[in-house]
Parts: structure tokens; sequence; C-alpha cells
């Protein structure tokens, strides 16, 4: 099935303590000690691969309450099976890496990061965006691109030297508001699809990735979560507003 409209987003207030449970769980949704360091034979689906130019890419979003996923397409037997809602109470979205037609290729929100596997179309709604995220680490920036066109441009924090931000091609799977838009996770935030490689848990959770908003936007262009990315509370404002949970985020550096 295919729908025109981006997947749906979570942006309502969630209970005060399961959002801060839900928060606390994503890796680096808490500081780590500041560095030193500053600023200074089917096809591919469109855009797959990280090179996404002005292709749009395929969201898949799951429409039962759970999906298989295959280690091969047409597979006799799922490797794992996965439910949606997830555990946010977001609806089940994958990024599409290869569209054969009655199976998809897609990223997957599990460890290690980049895994991928094979899931039936039937099972999904198809919707496309232009919009990518690009995180460049190293300079301590990130670029979001509608096509070829740049949009958006910032300044982010990022991992620290024992806690750093793992490098590769991801994409959102939820969007949360937290209950305190003061607090640490800033007004939104935005779950990842990787995880982190040196924390196999963290405050009780899987060391899920994340970006978000921040109450201390002077802590911008230095080494200082677990993990996570961290921007300004008006980016991730901005985020929340325009890019739809399953775009494509590529982190390097």
């Amino acid at each position: 099935m295919r729908r025109s409209t981006p997947p749906r987003r979570t942006t309502g207030a969630l209970p005060s303590l399961a959002a801060a449970a839900a928060l606390a769980a994503l890796t680096a949704c808490s500081s780590a000690p500041a560095s030193e360091d500053a600023p200074g034979t089917g096809e591919p689906a469109a855009g797959a691969g990280g090179d996404a130019g002005a292709e749009a890419v395929e969201i898949a979003t799951v429409v039962g309450g759970e999906i298989d996923v295959h280690a091969e397409k047409e597979g006799a037997e799922a490797s794992q099976t996965l439910a949606s809602p997830n555990d946010f109470g977001v609806d089940r979205t994958f990024l599409v890496e290869r569209n054969e037609g009655e199976w998809l290729e897609v990223l997957l929100p599990v460890r290690p990061n980049g895994s991928t596997g094979w899931i039936r179309s039937d099972e999904v709604e198809l919707s496309t965006t232009e919009f990518r995220v690009e995180i460049d680490t190293e300079a301590f920036e990130f670029t979001v691109h509608d096509g070829e066109e740049e949009v958006r441009a910032g300044v982010i924090g990022t991992g620290a030297n024992e806690t750093p931000t793992p490098p590769g091609r991801y994409y959102f799977t939820e969007l949360l508001r937290p209950p305190d838009p003061d607090g640490d996770y800033g007004v939104y935030a935005f779950g990842l699809s990787g995880f982190s490689e040196t924390l196999e848990t963290f405050a009780g959770g899987p060391g899920q990735l994340a970006v978000h908003g921040t109450n201390d936007e002077d802590a911008l262009g230095r080494q200082v979560s677990h993990g996570c990315i961290r921007v300004s509370n008006d980016d991730v404002t901005w985020m929340a507003e325009n890019l739809p949970i399953g775009t494509p985020v590529e982190i390097s550096g």
C-alpha cells in the first residue's frame, strides 16, 4: 500500500513518569564529562546508501500489530518479529533500502547498527520524503537537505571520548515531547534507529541513540553526551515541525 502523507508522529505530551522513563532509556540524554575539544536483483530504493541527492527515499510504516522480519527475501521463517506500535507507542517504521515489489529490504532499529532485513510490502504503508539529515561530529554541525536544497543547519553537541557518537546510516524512529521543556532533553527528542557501541545499556534502556534539544545551549559545539546528538531547542522544534518519522540521518566524523 502507498500513501502520500508522511508517517504519523507522536508529539503530544506523554504522562510525566512514562515520558521521563522513556527518555532516560535513550543513550545520551544525560551529560558525560565535558571534553576540552571545541568546534573549530531489484533496485535500491531511491536515495539508499547515503548518496541521496535530490531523490526521495521510501519509508515503510507497519499497518498491523507486528511484522515478521526475514534474513532473506521469501524466507520461509522469520528471523525476528517486531511489535507495532514500538516501545514508545509509535507506529513501527523502517527506512527502505531496496524495493523489490513484494519484498522490501529495510534498515532495522536493532543491534548491530546498520542491520537490515526483508519485510513483505503488503504489511506496510509506503510514503516518501526528500528530507535527509547529515551530521558531522568532527565539525560539530548538522545540515538538513530537502532534495538538493540545504534548508537548515546548526551546531550540535556529540558523544564524549569515552562514549562517542557512532557514525553510520540511521533514521528517525519516534518523536517524543519531554514532560519538562526546560529539562535536559529540551522541547523535543527524536529516537534514532542506532545504538551506542560502548554502552550495552543506559538508565535501564537498550542504549538507543537520539537527536534532542537541550537546556544548556552553551554546551553545543562540544563533546558532552553519552552518545546522543544535541541541538538547540529552536533547531529541534523546526525538525519536529518538518521532518517525518523515517527521515534518514547520516552521521560522519
